[in-house]
């Protein structure tokens, strides 16, 4: 089992950064792929990032390619999404989410955070 915080969201003007954290526990953290996925009302829930284990192959969506950067601290249990040059099109619920085998499909990964809100106003 793998349970995983995230914190970091909050208000922010078109242009600026925010830096996410997903706080993750359980023994098995460091073999999970983990991923941000973003919602906004009335929308699907879309794929944003994603890491491997070993922190060695990222991918991310074209929407936020250039902009946006996943990371990892295995020691310390974290995951990270560095996001600059936000857009109001930005503003989401943000969640980061586990598996040991994920994707770009919400569907591929069973273990959730709570979510944090990012605002971006312009």
């Amino acid at each position: 089992q793998v349970q995983l915080v995230e914190s970091g969201g909050g208000l922010v003007q078109a242009g600026g950064s925010l830096r996410l954290s997903c706080a993750a526990s359980g023994r098995t953290f460091a073999h999970y792929t983990v991923a941000w996925f973003r919602q906004a009302p009335g929308k699907e829930r879309e794929f944003v990032a994603r890491i491997n284990w070993s922190g060695g192959t990222t991918s991310y969506a074209d929407s936020v390619k250039g902009r946006f950067t996943i990371s990892r601290d295995n020691a310390k249990n974290m995951v990270y999404l560095q996001m600059n040059i936000l857009t109001p099109e930005d503003t989401a619920v943000y969640y980061c989410a586990a598996a040991r085998l994920g994707g770009r499909a919400a569907s591929d990964y069973g273990y959730w955070g709570q979510g944090t809100q990012v605002t971006v106003s312009s």
